[in-house]
């Protein structure tokens, strides 16, 4: 597995010198495509995709060999407020249901033929009331980063991720809050069944927490209102990143979780897609804000890396028309 991040402080995340797009390389890639025998544009967002995977794995042939599935599981203290119709105890138990092959995250990858892995963050030891202070010390913030950081793998293509944990619906909406302000009604869904008084709660409770820390800022709301999860799956990002291997999120919650990174630094961001476009009212406006079109968009809201182990599909398909097919000079057809 990958080293550890270079981390002495949440602050030093933008300090970090980190490999950028391969212009060359995507250009090549984008005169590949003109080349080929179709017409140009023919293949929409496949095109582009194919050249964004160029960019960042830096070969005009981009190939996804291994693709590697996280799931990050955490457990909250904010479900001490009621926002939860399910007990924490189902976090471990659906991590044994992953661990057992038995959830959609697993026919999933192995439909797409992704590596599947889920990474359980002292599930024991939920974090802290964000209501009542902080969630999480800097110092478990980036233990959780750096857990989230060691389980890439080195030799991965692409890197998916997704998560588990009673409550952190909540969580997602408190950071989506934080980060891109609103009203906090406004990124409150039902989560895993609650009805709409339920979600209503949800809101107030998000609302106060946000409020509570007003003074954070960047990676800072990750230790405020986040969680291990959400935490391990920035580190995840990063150290990616510094391997030059693409990212696909998922959902709503995964997306929030990068949300600090991208109040640190947008830029921190440039590799990673979105999975899909999930169905909990706050994504969209997440995903607009980020400027980060979902590539499918499915009705979900699932979780797990359910969304973004589809799009690992998706990006098979770019993939083989891009590296697979004539171009007219090959095939011998006038027009090229």
């Amino acid at each position: 597995m990958t080293d550890t991040l270079p981390l002495a402080s949440l602050d030093s995340v933008t300090a970090l010198s980190l490999p950028c797009f391969d212009d060359t390389a995507a250009e090549a890639a984008r005169a590949r495509q003109l080349d080929l025998t179709k017409p140009p544009g023919s293949l929409g967002r496949l095109e582009d995709l194919a050249v964004f995977l160029a960019g960042w794995q830096g070969r005009v042939r981009p190939a996804i060999d291994h693709a590697q599935a996280l799931v990050f599981a955490g457990n909250h203290g904010i479900c001490a407020q009621g926002v939860n119709p399910f007990p924490q105890a189902v976090t471990a138990q659906m991590v044994a249901n992953f661990e057992a092959g038995g959830a959609a995250i697993n026919q999933l990858c192995a439909l797409n033929g992704a590596a599947l892995s889920v990474v359980p963050l002292e599930l024991d030891r939920p974090t802290r009331d964000f209501t009542d202070g902080p969630a999480m010390d800097e110092a478990e913030t980036l233990a959780a980063m750096q857990a989230g950081a060691a389980a890439v793998a080195p030799e991965a293509d692409v890197l998916i991720l997704g998560e588990m944990g009673i409550g952190n619906s909540t969580v997602a909406a408190a950071l989506a809050h934080a980060v891109f302000g609103g009203e906090a009604r406004g990124w409150v869904g039902r989560g895993t069944g609650s009805d709409t008084p339920a979600i209503a709660h949800k809101a107030e409770v998000v609302a106060h927490g946000v409020a509570r820390h007003a003074g954070s800022s960047g990676l800072g709301w990750l230790s405020a209102v986040g969680g291990r999860e959400q935490a391990a799956i920035c580190g995840a990002v990063l150290a990616a990143r510094l391997r030059r291997i693409p990212v696909l999120l998922d959902g709503f919650i995964c997306t929030a979780s990068v949300a600090p990174l991208w109040a640190a630094d947008p830029a921190l961001l440039d590799h990673c897609l979105i999975g899909h476009a999930s169905a909990e009212p706050g994504h969209r406006g997440m995903t607009e804000a980020m400027d980060k079109r979902p590539i499918l968009d499915l009705g979900m809201a699932l979780g797990e890396g359910s969304g973004a182990a589809l799009a690992l599909g998706v990006l098979r398909g770019a993939l083989a028309c891009h590296n697979g097919m004539a171009t007219f000079a090959e095939a011998g057809v006038s027009g090229g």
